[in-house]
């Protein structure tokens, strides 16, 4: 048989793509720290739940104690905060001509690539929402954009050969040549997801509420000038315009953009952010200083101030250590910051 790919992670995103790639005969192998997940998927198998499509698949699965071997292909799909560490157990199994791919979000390419060299490592941007809801429970709640490409823009046969994996997944995926140009942009959506989840409302009662509108905007305006800054031109996806956000850009494209949101998000069955089950569900850390804690370093780094990044990754900290309870009140002081 041909050498499994490896999945480091078998959450919301790892799980999805190994039970459609193991559905489709291709040869995977997911590693999770969770017992009774792992259980459950090498066992009676991974149920994918939803609208989009319900099935039970049976994926081989182990700790990461129990994995032997080295591997050519390893998807990386951990929580951000988590790279390190899951990076330090898989190094061993990655073999010589092998790389490993971010299916993550955030800049995690940077810290993988100190890790096995940027030659080894590729990146990914996906924005389909799902959930793990349980041990052999992942609920996959609408499509959204995948992405992937090679973090020094070229192409080569082993992106054609993931991208081809990719579109059994999604037939709409997409090969770049310019795969920071989509990381930066989710960046920005995703800064905006972290204020969502100061309240506990939906994404798209957020996105779609006018008194929250210039503070989410203003998120997406400091990421969006900080990636300018790196001399990257943000594409667009799922109704997150970055062209919107831009310096010379007017209120009405942004207040379009915010719209095209709130439209997309309310087709979901994922109504709130992985962040907000973070907070308000899985009661454990979220990915605020990977994802946005990085862009208010990488500002600080060219001159930008980044006010309202400054302050919502402490109010993030707020609700993780119980300083604050999620509400409008606690989203409106980043309203303060404007005024």
């Amino acid at each position: 048989m041909a050498e499994p790919i490896l999945i480091w992670g078998a959450g919301a995103i790892g799980g999805i793509l190994g039970a459609y790639w193991a559905r489709a005969g291709v040869p995977v192998l997911m590693v999770d720290i969770v017992p009774d997940h792992v259980t459950a998927c090498a066992t009676t198998g991974l149920t994918i739940e939803g609208p989009v499509e319900t099935f039970t698949q049976v994926v081989p699965c182990v700790t990461p104690d129990q994995l032997t071997g080295t591997y050519s292909r390893i998807v990386l799909a951990v929580k951000a905060q988590a790279t390190e560490s899951a990076l330090a157990q898989l190094k061993p199994h990655l073999a010589a001509d092998g790389y490993v791919l971010s299916a993550q979000n955030g800049l995690n390419e940077h810290v993988i690539a100190q890790h096995v060299g940027a030659e080894r490592t590729m990146g990914a941007f996906v924005n389909y929402g799902a959930d793990w809801v349980g041990a052999g429970r992942i609920l996959f709640g609408n499509r959204g954009a995948v992405v992937v490409g090679e973090i020094d823009n070229s192409l080569r046969p082993r992106t054609e050969d993931i991208f081809k994996l990719l579109q059994i997944f999604e037939p709409d995926a997409v090969l770049t040549q310019d795969i920071w140009a989509y990381i930066w942009g989710k960046l920005g959506y995703g800064a905006m997801l972290f204020a969502t989840a100061l309240t506990p409302d939906s994404m798209t009662a957020n996105f779609a509420d006018p008194a929250r509108g210039p503070a989410l905007m203003g998120l997406a305006r400091e990421v969006m000038q900080t990636a300018l800054a790196e001399g990257v031109d943000s594409k667009p996806f799922n109704g997150f315009d970055p062209a919107a956000f831009m310096p010379d850009a007017g209120d009405g494209a942004a207040l379009q953009s915010l719209a095209d949101l709130a439209e997309f998000n309310s087709k979901t069955a994922k109504t709130h952010t992985g962040i907000y089950r973070d907070l308000a569900v899985r009661k454990r850390k979220t990915e605020v200083d990977p994802q946005v804690g990085a862009v208010v370093d990488i500002a600080a780094g060219h001159g930008i101030d980044t006010p309202l990044l400054r302050r919502l990754v402490e109010l993030i900290h707020d609700i993780e250590d119980g300083r604050r309870e999620m509400s409008q009140d606690t989203f409106h002081e980043l309203t303060k910051v404007l005024a």
